[in-house]
């Protein structure tokens, strides 16, 4: 007989497969590089792509599990920070390859890292968000047309990437004592990331 701890995880694991599919039909992605640009396209860019949207959302997820409330609040800091630097470095046509590959993986990392499954040293949880936040950033900044306003545009994504933070913190909170629930959505977060990862 199954446990409530269980059928969450079956039911993250499935939500995550469905995610992925439509993540593969989608039409509307954030990579297409077809963003006029600007605030407003900033704004929207982390939205439209579920890599990024869902990454984001994840690493306030982790920031509010993590025990220790410094290191809580250096880990979305950290994830921001990272993206500026990437974005910066993306917009100046610095990239890498398997850049796609990478941003999709971040989601596998981070939807272990909520299960709790993963033990990671709470201290080198930042240094990760860093890591992950500056892949993210090049992938914006990468896919920014040269016609567009870039200060304005990088200002739209990194206000939705706090916003997106703050949201998924608001979830982590919620997910404290819930740990079928905290199964579930990681496992979902994970399922989708591979998802994503096959896909890249």
């Amino acid at each position: 007989m199954s446990t409530p701890s269980t059928r969450w995880t079956i039911a993250g694991a499935l939500a995550g497969s469905a995610a992925a599919l439509l993540a593969a039909a989608a039409p509307a992605s954030a990579h297409t590089g077809a963003a006029a640009g600007g605030l407003g396209d900033g704004l929207l860019h982390p939205l439209l792509g579920p890599d990024h949207l869902l990454a984001m959302l994840a690493v306030g997820v982790v920031a509010a599990l993590v025990a220790s409330r410094r290191v809580a609040w250096l880990v979305p800091a950290a994830f921001v920070a990272g993206m500026v630097v990437g974005g910066a470095a993306g917009l100046a046509g610095i990239t890498f390859p398997g850049l796609e590959l990478a941003v999709a993986g971040t989601l596998v990392v981070l939807g272990l890292l909520v299960t709790g499954r993963v033990q990671v040293a709470e201290s080198w949880v930042p240094a990760v968000a860093l890591l992950f936040g500056t892949a993210h950033g090049l992938a914006h900044g990468g896919e920014l047309p040269s016609t567009a306003a870039p200060l304005a545009y990088m200002v739209g994504f990194v206000v939705a990437t706090v916003g997106l933070h703050v949201a998924g913190v608001a979830g982590g909170t919620a997910l404290r004592a819930r740990p079928g629930a905290r199964a579930a959505i990681g496992s979902g977060l994970a399922v989708t990331g591979v998802g994503l990862v096959l896909l890249a």
